[in-house]
């Protein structure tokens, strides 16, 4: 994986190993960029759609780091929910918050030199949108993300009792439970509505503070691996911290973020976790395309090179209707 790009693959390289984003005040030839205009117009559907990548062996040995990534991820999130809420702790948010940081930003630095360290299909699937890996790649990463979350959920059912896994919902994402009322068992949480603006609005943050950083080669560079991935982990954990209390819900679990780690333990605990699940992959979605939206509204060479990347979502939708305008 190159230096300059985190949370990505070779797509930040080009064909000669320089570095796809130029410094804002360098001016390469016309020719060079008139040659590069033409090549990224004359691609072909499968070529943006990156089909080569369901039979790219790479790429599947890559999807293993996400796999594993993504079952670590399940278990230590989840134990973590878990453990501070049935500890005796004043503010279990805050320590919980505190806790995925770090885990969060240790898994990257294990997974990135693998996979670029996504372990999540919200940075897949815009990753895929802006260009920087192809839609094929990021389906093969997301279905991995998927099955790891629920070898992850999995795991910890079997070394967890019964009774915490029901109480605490296997630490999953919830935004009502049954609890027990005056009159009878009650549902308790947020509303549908409530809960889909959170998904929204912590996702599109979590892409617009953190992600953009690795996303952006330059800025990358500048502050390191290491530096990216603790912001993507801080960010993470400052909007569990802010989704858990701004709500004061019981039943609400907080913003999810990552579907796959919604559904791994969807899949394995049932139940009420079903309930409401569609938001935490509506939410994401609808956020990763504001993200994308967003990234083709800014000045270009604040971002990518002028003709943006070959997998670009914008360019797949021209070559599927056959324009090259």
């Amino acid at each position: 994986m190159a230096s300059t790009n985190v949370l990505g693959d070779e797509e930040s390289q080009l064909s000669n190993g320089t570095n796809r984003v130029q410094p804002y005040s360098a001016t390469p030839k016309s020719r060079t960029i008139d040659d590069e205009g033409k090549k990224q117009t004359s691609l072909s559907v499968s070529q943006r759609l990156g089909i080569a990548d369901f039979f790219s062996l790479d790429v599947w040995r890559a999807s293993v780091g996400e796999l594993l990534g993504s079952a670590v991820l399940v278990f230590m999130l989840d134990t973590i929910v878990i453990s501070t809420f049935e500890s005796d702790t004043k503010m279990p948010n805050l320590i919980m918050s505190i806790l995925i940081a770090i885990v969060i930003t240790i898994l990257l630095l294990a997974v990135v030199p693998v996979s670029g360290g996504h372990i999540n299909p919200v940075i897949s699937f815009s990753a895929a949108l802006v260009g920087i890996i192809s839609m094929s790649r990021a389906i093969i990463y997301m279905v991995a993300q998927c099955l790891g979350a629920i070898l992850g959920a999995l795991a910890l059912k079997a070394v967890v009792s019964s009774t915490i896994a029901q109480t605490f919902s296997l630490g999953g994402c919830t935004i009502t439970v049954i609890a027990p009322g005056p009159n009878g068992p009650v549902i308790v949480g947020l509303e549908m509505a409530q809960a889909l603006w959170l998904e929204i609005f912590c996702t599109f943050v979590f892409l617009f503070a953190s992600i953009w950083m690795a996303y952006d080669h330059r800025q990358a560079k500048a502050l390191g691996h290491v530096t990216v991935l603790s912001i993507v982990g801080l960010v993470l954990g400052l909007l569990v911290f802010i989704s858990t209390t701004v709500t004061a819900k019981k039943g609400y679990a907080g913003a999810g973020m990552n579907p796959a780690r919604c559904f791994g333990a969807a899949l394995v605990r049932g139940g009420h976790l079903w309930d409401g699940h569609w938001i935490f992959w509506v939410g994401p979605t609808i956020a990763c395309l504001a993200f994308y939206v967003y990234t083709k509204i800014i000045p270009p060479k604040h971002f990518h090179a002028e003709y943006g990347y070959k997998h670009d979502f914008l360019g797949v939708v021209k070559a599927l209707c056959g324009s090259d305008a």
